[in-house]
């Protein structure tokens, strides 16, 4: 999570997810760019995700896009729909499902940590 004004995010190399939002709209987006793609506007700020959300839908990846993916195959990946209203791709436990609550962990694949959800209590 994020340490005071930090913003945490594992593509950096730090345990969060970031996103951006919309100070003129309100819209909110995963991927980092430098304006509103729904009004246009440059008033951006990014913050921290709680890293809760839940399974929009889930995907059997079988066979791996590389070598190093090779081992850890089977593995599945989903669309997780954040509570503060971004979607994301990432890891997810096996048998989540859904429409599942879920919360990220982190685990560290080449010194980097990935983001892998893991279901909650309802």
């Amino acid at each position: 999570m994020s340490n005071g004004d930090e913003i945490l995010d594992w593509s950096t190399g730090s345990e969060g997810i970031a996103y951006q939002r919309c100070d003129d709209c309100g819209h909110v987006w995963y991927l980092t760019r430098a304006f509103c793609a729904t009004c246009g506007s440059l008033a951006v700020r990014q913050h921290q995700a709680a890293g809760l959300g839940r399974v929009a839908t889930t995907t059997l990846v079988s066979r791996p896009p590389s070598e190093k993916w090779k081992e850890y195959a089977p593995y599945s990946l989903a669309l997780i729909d954040a509570d503060e209203g971004f979607r994301l791709m990432a890891h997810v436990e096996r048998d989540a499902r859904i429409g599942d609550r879920v919360r990220a962990r982190y685990l560290s694949f080449e010194d980097t940590p990935i983001p892998v959800f893991m279901c909650t209590d309802p």
